[in-house]
C-alpha cells in the first residue's frame, strides 16, 4: 500500500506540473481597442519624422469607395519605452524597430488575445519605409482579417434568426438581430437594419448563372448592370424610381476569397434614378462552380451627414462570414 500511494503521488505531482505547465505557457490577458484603429509603437522621433508620414499615408489613406474622404484605419502612436501592461493589449498593433535587420514579421497572439502584431524593421530609416511600402497589402490584409474576426465575434452575440433564408440559399451566414428580412423570394433575399432618421443599412442576397459574368476587362461592366438590373426589377420604388450605380462615380474592382472560393470585390457609389439619395455599397459576387452560380451579395447605406466606414465595415463583416453548403 505504501507504493502504491507513492506512485499515486507521483503521478498526481507530474499531472499537476504539466497542467500548471500548460496554463502557463497558454494565458494571456483579453485584447482590447476600437475597431480598426492600429496602435502604431514608434519612438517620437521616428513617428513625427518620415517614417511616421508613410504610415499615415499607407494606413490611414481615404477607403475605397466612400463618399468622403474616410481612413482606411484610425491610429493612435504608443512610444516604445511606454508599451506595456494595458498599452500592449490592443489588438491590432504595428510595431517599428530601428537599427535592425530589414523585416517584416506578423505575430499573433504576442502579448493579448486575440492579437496581430506587425513588427517593421530596419537600420535606417529608408529601409524601415522601403519594408511599409513593399509589404502593405500584407499588413493590411492581416489587420483587416483580425477585425473581421472581432466584428464577427460582437455579431455572433446575438444571431438573426435566418434559417430559411439559408435554406433557401444553401448558405450560412452571420447577421445581427438588429437586422430584418423586408423581402424574400426564392433566389433573392432583401436584409435591413433602421438607423435614426430614416438612415438605414441595407444587404441583398441573390445568385446569378456562372455565365452572367464575364472573365477579363468586362467582368466589372457586367457586375454593375447585373446589380442595376436586380434594384430595378427587385426593389423598385415609385414612379419608376430604383437604384442604379452612380455614373460619375467610377467603381473599384479586386479580386479576393471568401469560403476558399474566388470571389469578386465591387466598391462604389449608389444613386437613385428620379430621386435626390445616394450612398457607398460593397458587392461580392462568389463563384460556386458546384453549383454552378454566383452567390451575389450586395451591400449598401443611406446615412447622410453620417460617416459611413463603419457601417460598410459591418456589412463586409456580415459578407465574409459566408460559407457555401
Amino acid at each position: 500500500m505504501r507504493a502504491f500511494y507513492s506512485v499515486l503521488f507521483c503521478v498526481l505531482f507530474l499531472a499537476c506540473g504539466e497542467s500548471k505547465k500548460e496554463d502557463n505557457q497558454t494565458y494571456l490577458p483579453a485584447s482590447n481597442g476600437n475597431l480598426n484603429t492600429i496602435s502604431v509603437v514608434a519612438d517620437n522621433i521616428l513617428w513625427e519624422g518620415n517614417v511616421g508620414e508613410n504610415i499615415r499615408n499607407i494606413f490611414a489613406a481615404p477607403l475605397n469607395g466612400l463618399p468622403t474622404e474616410e481612413p482606411m484605419f484610425n491610429m493612435k502612436q504608443i512610444p516604445t519605452q511606454v508599451f506595456d501592461g494595458f498599452a500592449a493589449r490592443s489588438r491590432i498593433v504595428l510595431k517599428i524597430e530601428k537599427g535592425v535587420d530589414a523585416t517584416v514579421k506578423v505575430v499573433n497572439n504576442a502579448f493579448a488575445k486575440p492579437q496581430t502584431v506587425v513588427v517593421v524593421g530596419g537600420k535606417t530609416d529608408q529601409e524601415i519605409i522601403t519594408q511599409l511600402k513593399e509589404n502593405r497589402d500584407k499588413i493590411i490584409d492581416a489587420f483587416n482579417k483580425e477585425e473581421v474576426k472581432e466584428k464577427l465575434r460582437r455579431i455572433n452575440l446575438s444571431l438573426l434568426a435566418d434559417e430559411e433564408m439559408e435554406k433557401a440559399l444553401g448558405i450560412t451566414i452571420d447577421i445581427p438581430s438588429a437586422y430584418r428580412i423586408s423581402k424574400a423570394d426564392d433566389d433573392f433575399f432583401w436584409i435591413r437594419k433602421n438607423l435614426k432618421n430614416n438612415k438605414t443599412i441595407e444587404l441583398m442576397l441573390y445568385e446569378v448563372p456562372l455565365e452572367t459574368l464575364s472573365q477579363g476587362d468586362s467582368t466589372i461592366v457586367d457586375i454593375v448592370k447585373m446589380r442595376d438590373n436586380i434594384t430595378k426589377t427587385k426593389i423598385p420604388g415609385e414612379d419608376g424610381i430604383y437604384m442604379s450605380v452612380e455614373d460619375a462615380y467610377t467603381p473599384s474592382m479586386f479580386t479576393t476569397i471568401i469560403d476558399n472560393k474566388p470571389a469578386y470585390e465591387v466598391r462604389g457609389m449608389w444613386e437613385m434614378n428620379g430621386f435626390t439619395m445616394a450612398g457607398p455599397f460593397i458587392t461580392y459576387a462568389i463563384e460556386d462552380k458546384i453549383n454552378n452560380r454566383y452567390l451575389v451579395a450586395d451591400g449598401y447605406v443611406y446615412a447622410p451627414s453620417l460617416e459611413k466606414r463603419d457601417y460598410i465595415f459591418e456589412l463586409e463583416s456580415m459578407i465574409k462570414s459566408i460559407e457555401i453548403k
